[in-house]
């Protein structure tokens, strides 16, 4: 594995989030630093943050050409193998890696202190939460931790870390595993595969064999109740978990509780956050990859009873007249929507965004029973809209749109109006995210407070990514739950 050094002149493709962070570790190993963006505000903020560097507009590395004085091309993950500074790398013969493979060279070299043993955590969902499960367990018990990679801290950061931590809980996504083919994890997990980043990968084949490599070091962690993540094997040892009775070796729920794969108990499962079966499957792949650094199942137990899940992930964020409302806007695909829906009899559902390629009909055809109306919003808006139509025709639905979207006719907000269940009917807002938003809470808990019987709850679980109205998944929780705490304060 070729690790830049003095001498190398090396490209960082991306000032964003990892930019900085692979800016400064290539300066320690002494390589002369480029870094390209597109975007102006992204040169001159990563020029600010890491002086010695020469920042590039991205746009003008157009063929091998521009490219050939560097040796070694790092791309942010977001970059795709058909991205033109990709394919002019590879055209130019140069190595083109990701942050994380950068971060793992350099930790096998030793060159920023003693190899630590890395814990992959990977899956469609529930990445995140499994992996602040793992680091909560590592740093109960004693060991000196950190959680990086896709949570949000890079993972070149971490091991750069004065502090040192000796074990990584590390969260990748199938982009970032894609350009990281080196990786040999201690232990490994695959929580589960279904269709997210079609539109990526090109295929859910190349989709699930980036996120198989998860799975490429000692111990394979597989989600057994998953059709795909459960057919999957490591290279070397695999074990399973299941919300089931597990067989022998596998770690599962026996009589209520949680128990490893010797059977010794790790916690009653309704003690588990967040609730339901995906906390459990997060719960119990966490305690697996702890368990190969020492951890026990009883110190795995203590530390989850005493977890609870982050912001945005299945969150109660109000109570008004009787309806709760709920924040799981992480709840970026079908797969993830369809974990959080089965949470709850009842659910009026909010949805929408940018569903990346994947089919949302499979998802409404199986919860349609609990659907006690859906609102809309988002570019995607209308796929979503007719595929209840065909699979779930009875169930009230609105769509939001802003007063910019063309595509539905503006109506309006009347609420005697007809709510169409073969037709979605329309609400058109003039204003930003933030007041689509609101407008889409309160069009919410009308349906909520129409439904017979016990009031369902209000859940944001888009089943889709944010950033065609909002600037993170994270601001659109943040405005679901700001417009539901208004209602309360309404008159």
């Amino acid at each position: 594995m070729t690790l830049p050094g003095p001498g190398s002149d090396v490209l960082v493709a991306g000032g964003g989030v990892t930019g900085p962070a692979v800016a400064r570790a290539l300066l320690r190993l002494g390589a002369t630093v480029t870094v390209a963006d597109g975007k102006p505000a992204a040169r001159a903020a990563v020029a600010e943050q890491v002086p010695g560097i020469t920042v590039v507009d991205l746009d003008e590395l157009t063929g091998p050409e521009q490219l050939s004085r560097y040796q070694m091309v790092v791309v942010a993950p977001g970059f795709r193998p058909t991205a033109p500074v990709v394919t002019a790398a590879l055209d130019a013969g140069i190595d083109v890696i990701g942050d994380v493979e950068l971060a793992w060279r350099i930790d096998r070299a030793g060159a920023f202190g003693a190899p630590r043993d890395w814990l992959v955590v990977t899956g469609t969902n529930g990445k995140t939460t499994t992996t602040q499960m793992l680091e909560a367990i590592l740093l109960h018990a004693g060991v000196r931790a950190a959680a990086c990679g896709n949570i949000g801290r890079p993972v070149i950061d971490a091991i750069a870390d004065p502090v040192d931590p000796r074990v990584l809980a590390v969260e990748l996504s199938s982009f970032q595993l894609h350009w990281a083919p080196s990786v040999r994890p201690r232990a490994g997990v695959v929580l589960n595969v279904a269709e997210d980043h079609l539109d990526w990968h090109g295929s859910m084949a190349a989709y699930t064999a980036d996120k198989a490599r998860a799975l490429s070091g000692e111990l394979a962690v597989i989600g057994l109740d998953d059709p795909v993540a459960g057919g999957l094997r490591g290279a070397a040892d695999t074990v399973g978990f299941t919300t089931g009775e597990p067989a022998g070796g596998q770690y599962g729920v026996h009589d209520g509780v949680l128990v490893d794969g010797d059977g010794a108990e790790i916690l009653p499962a309704g003690r588990v956050s967040p609730p339901g079966p995906a906390g459990v499957c997060d719960a119990l792949a966490a305690t697996a990859l702890a368990e190969t650094v020492g951890v026990s199942a009883q110190q795995a137990g203590a530390a989850l009873a005493a977890f609870r899940v982050g912001a945005h992930r299945a969150e109660p964020v109000a109570q008004v007249r009787g309806i709760t409302f709920i924040d799981d806007s992480k709840a970026t695909n079908p797969h993830a929507a369809l974990n959080s829906i089965e949470a709850h009899p009842r659910v009026v559902w909010v949805a929408g965004g940018q569903l990346k390629g994947a089919d949302i009909a499979p998802l409404i055809e199986r919860v349609a029973p609990r659907l006690a109306g859906a609102v809309l919003l988002g570019v995607d808006a209308g796929l979503i809209a007719a595929a209840m139509a065909r699979h779930a025709p009875d169930v009230p639905v609105v769509r939001v749109t802003s007063g910019d979207d063309s595509a539905v006719p503006p109506v309006t907000n009347d609420a005697s109006r007809s709510v169409g269940t073969s037709v979605a009917a329309g609400v058109d807002v003039f204003g930003d995210a933030d007041a689509v938003m609101t407008a889409a809470v309160g069009e919410a808990e009308r349906l909520a407070a129409a439904a017979p019987g016990d009031a369902p709850v209000v859940l944001l679980a888009p089943a889709a990514a944010s950033l065609d109205m909002f600037t993170s998944y994270g601001h659109r929780g943040d405005a679901f739950a700001a417009a539901a705490r208004a209602l309360g304060t309404a008159s």
